[in-house]
């Protein structure tokens, strides 16, 4: 298995001109506000650390203090230095959990992404680099796979990780962080009916083509279409969504009227043929 140095050696940098801890500051900021450090990731050890940004250890610790003193970076006893988890605090706990009892906000939140989901592949049909689109073909074939194989909650987090990859590759820093607060709200349950779309019938099959046509789109450099099928996308869930909910409302109403008549004993005298 290779080092978290060996990973994450590209994205540093020599520092250049007076080699001071605060440019070693800036270079990590930088790296976890373009998303490349994402939350948990394990920096290198401080003496590769340090190799790697060319700077003495000294400078290189007084770095990594600043930035634990800002809340970027956390370090655990026997476990490195690790990016923080900066993410979640976008959304506190009392808001998260005024969201999750509130049927208003499932639709508010898929209002909200549905606009700004087309915003981010537009821009990402206009900037996604060779590599993003070559990430974002490993993550659609993964895709393909969980449907063949019907396993719907690894369908579902692939479906997260897609529409993250297509923030990513809008290049947009706000974008990115924006989204990704919403994303988390989904990976920590808090929409505890992000399921219900796989009960609608048809709706695995639909999804896949849905996503297919985005990732077609964005690979085509194709902002205009990218973005109408985001949209539509976010449009078709949020249908999906309330479908399920009705049926799953009328299933409790039904329920409920089998066992009150029940309880009556099916008195109630059957209505005549006219």
């Amino acid at each position: 298995m290779p080092s978290p140095g060996a990973s994450l050696e590209r994205h540093f940098s020599r520092i250049e001109h007076s080699r001071t801890a605060d440019e070693v500051v800036q270079q990590i900021e930088s790296l976890i506000l373009e998303g490349v450090l994402r939350t948990g990731d394990r920096l290198p050890g401080e003496r590769e650390l340090a190799r790697q940004f060319d700077v003495s250890r000294p400078i290189l610790r007084d770095a990594l203090k600043a930035l634990e003193a800002r809340g970027l970076l956390s370090t655990r006893p026997g476990g490195g230095t690790h990016v923080a988890d900066i993410i979640g605090q976008l959304f506190t706990k009392p808001v998260a959990d005024l969201i999750s009892t509130h049927r208003k906000a499932v639709a508010d939140y898929l209002e909200y992404r549905r606009e700004i989901e087309g915003v981010a592949a537009e821009y990402a049909a206009r900037r996604a680099t060779p590599e993003d689109l070559a990430l974002l073909d490993r993550i659609m074939a993964r895709m393909d796979e969980a449907h063949r194989t019907g396993d719907f909650d690894d369908e579902a987090e692939i479906d997260v990780e897609f529409h993250h990859a297509i923030c990513e590759c809008a290049h947009n820093i706000l974008l990115l962080h924006t989204l990704r607060s919403c994303y988390r709200l989904l990976s920590e349950g808090v929409f505890q009916n992000r399921l219900l779309v796989f009960t609608v019938p048809g709706a695995r099959e639909a999804l896949l083509a849905q996503h297919r046509a985005i990732h077609t789109a964005v690979k085509a450099g194709d902002p205009a279409g990218a973005r109408q099928a985001a949209m539509d996308h976010m449009t078709y869930v949020e249908r999906s969504m309330a479908e399920a909910e009705r049926s799953g409302d009328w299933q409790r109403v039904s329920r409920l009227r089998l066992r009150q008549r029940s309880e009556a004993g099916d008195g109630e005298p059957a209505r005549r043929r006219s």
